[in-house]
Order: structure tokens, then sequence, then C-alpha cells
């Protein structure tokens, strides 16, 4: 495996100002160097990361761990000096907690935009050090405190728990797996990128996965790219083994296929083009139209671990305005990935969403089905989505749980996992894609930002039971 989390040396043009300017009130703050200690024998401090990310009225926003060293632990004090824009965060907005050589620094978020916040540790003899906090806050959402931030990418794209707290989520713009603390958000407890394994040295596009006892079946949007040109590294479908759990997680990879899409044209051709599958993959053809072909969705079908329901963004049935969503069946879903074997395909499921098409659709143990719903064309929150009820059988309409908000950054992308519905306070968490979000107000998209401390998509739970999701 290959680590690919090292930040991006890019910057847009329309950062370079807003860089030159924070280097300025640095130099006019004494903050031009992030020194990391004092002189021999005096306190040192250091960060975790020198970037953090947070948002105006968050809750359980991420943290830095700080280092010290240098004489008593329990005698320094840590504190804020000096930040360059007070609009975002003040001295008084940085909390430290603990009391020995390890604290935890949090920022409460003022407003939008960045700051640089100096970090100073002392001692009772006069000497201290500092370090260099790059701050970045976005604006406040709603259900606030139902939010987590998941650090380190911007645009989740599928996301599978495995227990103890925790969840893998992928990126459809890189092909690393991710570790989080679903509880408590922030930064990645681990990492994972089987490139080199795949044979792949583009981005799989991953936008859907589905677990079946210790094994996680992923896929690739299967579409062509956005400019429509076919990339073969796409149309995979991979699996990872699960061991352990929690913070202890670990991945290895199983089996992968790349004739998926391949299987479904082929299928599609001997019905009579029912759903149009080779003109949505023809070259020149983009993906998200409603008559393209793009897959958003992956699940096992009621009592099976071999027959995978396989969701699609698009096409509509029929490609236009309040057609159905589709699902296709494909029942040897296990030997296909674990076997090379090409897909079986039984008959296709075709839902009523009002016109959406399935972003995510997630599973519990009792069958009990939730399904995201949104527009095959929408990259953010421009137009509606809904959370609907299922219960995997074909022939049985979904019902419509709630409407999803789309006033705040970022696309209804996935569900974690699915409690039980009929609880009265069943909650289910879901999380953005929040890749083309402006999320500090500069311009500048999320996955474009030159830190990854600074990306994120945000996780949020919401009340799905007998009572509270109806």
């Amino acid at each position: 495996m290959r680590s690919r989390l090292s930040p991006s040396p890019h910057r847009s043009s329309r950062r370079i100002p807003l860089a030159l300017g924070a280097a300025l009130g640095l130099t006019a703050l004494g903050l031009s160097g992030p020194a990391l200690a004092a002189a021999s024998g005096g306190p040192g401090i250091s960060l975790s990361s020198g970037h953090l990310s947070g948002a105006v009225g968050a809750t359980g926003d991420p943290s830095v761990t700080v280092k010290l060293s240098g004489g008593d632990a329990s005698a320094l004090k840590v504190s804020a000096r000096a930040s360059s824009d007070t609009s975002v965060a003040r001295t008084g907005d940085v909390h430290v907690s603990g009391d020995g050589a390890t604290r935890t620094l949090t920022v409460t978020a003022r407003g939008v935009g960045y700051t640089d916040l100096k970090i100073e540790v002392a001692d009772g003899d006069g000497a201290s050090a500092t370090a260099t906090l790059h701050y970045a806050a976005s604006a406040a959402v709603q259900r606030a405190a139902d939010t987590r931030y998941f650090t380190g990418s911007s645009d989740a794209s599928a996301a599978v728990d495995v227990g103890g707290g925790y969840v893998v989520v992928a990126d459809d713009e890189s092909n690393v797996l991710r570790l989080y603390d679903r509880r408590a958000g922030g930064a990645p407890v681990k990492t994972w990128d089987f490139s080199d394994e795949l044979g792949v040295s583009k981005e799989i596009d991953i936008e859907a996965a589905a677990r079946a006892g210790d094994t996680i079946y992923w896929t690739g949007s299967l579409g062509n790219s956005k400019k429509g040109k076919f990339q073969p590294d796409r149309a995979t479908v991979f699996t990872t083994k699960v061991s352990g759990s929690g913070a202890d997680t670990r991945l290895s990879l199983g089996g992968s296929y790349k004739k998926l899409r391949d299987d479904l044209v082929a299928w599609d051709k001997k019905h009579d083009d029912r759903y149009g599958f080779a003109a949505g993959t023809a070259e020149g053809q983009v993906p998200k139209q409603i008559d393209g072909f793009n897959v958003e969705g992956l699940e096992f079908a009621p009592g099976s671990t071999t027959t995978a329901y396989v969701g699609f963004r698009a096409p509509l049935v029929p490609p236009k305005k309040g057609g159905k969503a589709l699902l296709v069946p494909v029942t040897n879903l296990d030997k296909v990935v674990g076997g090379g074997a090409h897909a079986a395909i039984g008959t296709p499921v075709e839902l009523d969403l009002g016109g959406l098409s399935i972003r995510d659709i997630r599973k519990n143990a009792a069958d009990q089905y939730l399904i995201v719903a949104g527009s095959w064309a929408a990259d953010d929150n421009s137009e509606a989505y809904a959370l609907y009820t299922w219960d995997g059988v074909p022939g049985h309409a979904p019902a419509k749980a709630q409407d999803l908000p789309t006033k705040d950054p970022g696309g209804w992308e996935s569900v974690v996992d699915v409690p039980d519905l009929t609880a009265p306070d069943a909650r289910a968490q879901l999380i953005t894609d929040d890749g083309s979000a402006d999320l500090y107000g500069d311009g500048t998209e999320a996955k474009d930002l030159p830190h990854d401390a600074w990306k994120k998509s945000r996780a949020t739970w919401f009340p799905v039971g007998a009572k509270g999701g109806r």
C-alpha cells in the first residue's frame, strides 16, 4: 500500500492574495517563523498538525495535540498569544485542556475564513517557545449539535460501519479508504490505498459499498469521466476483508473485477436496450445526465450475501422528469469479484423516489433499508434530496421518510448504517460530499484546498425511527 495523504503543493491563484495577506499579518505580529523551542534548556512546543479546521457553532470540532518538553511539564502554561484575523478566532477562543506533557487544543470559531494563531508555552522563569497553528473556519450549519466533520478529504462517497463507533469512508477523488471515529470526527485514524495491488493508476471513482460478513464490496461509478471519456479504472469493483473492529480495524485486499460495466451493457443489449446502457456509456456521453450511466449505490438483497442491488444515479426510467430510480440485481456478486465470473443479472427494480435517483442504499440485519435519493444532475446541494425507507422487496414501494436539508454546503452521499427503524428514537448518520463546496468563503473548492486538514466532509445524525422519522 502507498499513502497519498501528503498535502498537495497546489494552490489556486485565488489563494495567493490570502496567503500574502496572512504572511504580512504574521510579520506584523512577530509570527514569521513557527519556532518550536526557545533557547537551550527552555520549554519546547510542537503540534500534531500545523493546520486545523473548525466550524462556527460546531459541537465536537477537531482538535490538535500539543506536545511539550523542557522542565516540569505540569508547571508549563500553554495559551494563544496572537491571532492574525480576530474576526475568525480570537486568542480567547483557543482552549487547551490537560496538565501534562501532552495537551489538547481546540478552537471556537467566531467567523468564516482563515487565521494564524500563535500558540505559546511558558515556564515560571520567563522562558517561552511558540508554534503557529493555521486555522480555517467554515460557516454554521443546520443540526450543528448532531454534526461531526471528517477531515483529510472533502469528497466522501461511500461509507461502511465497522463497529465500535468507527466507519471506513471512501473518496471519489482518490482511491484512499479512511477510518474515522464516527462519534468524534477529526482526522482519519488509519488509511489504506490498494491502487498498486489493483493495478490502477487513476481514480476508481469509488461511489458505493456493501458489507457481507467480513467482506466489503467497493465499486467505482462504472461510468465515463465527466468529459465523456472511458477510463478503465472507473470500472473497478473490488473487495476488502475486515479484521478487528473500532480503532483496531484492519483491511486487506480481496478480489477485483473490471468487467461489470461490460456485463451490464451486454445484458441490456440482449433486452432490446431497455435502459440505454450502450448509449449511456458511448464515447462522449457524460455520465451525470438523465439518460447517462452512473452507479452510486450497492447493497445486498434481503436475506442474501450473494445477490446485490446495483443502484443507478443515471439513467432515470424513463429518462425524463418524474422517472423512476433503477436498481439492477447482480445475483452472483460473490463469484464475480471473488472468482472472475461474468455477472448474472436478475430482474431490475424500478422505484418511485419522486423523480430522484439513487445516491446511496443501505440495509440492516433485519432487511430494513434506507435510500438517499437525489438528482441525477446535482453535484452539491443545488437540488432536492430525500431519505426513503424500503423493505427491499421488488414490487413493494419505498416510503418517503423526510426531506434532507439543502441550505448548507455539500450533497448527501452516504448512509453509515441503518438502525432499527421501528425504534422510536432511532437515528442514522449521513455523510456529505463537500468537494465542490466553498467552505471558507474565498472561492476555493474544498477538493482544491492546499492542506488536507482543511478538507472535510460533514456527518450528521437524523431521526429515522417510528417517532422521529415521520
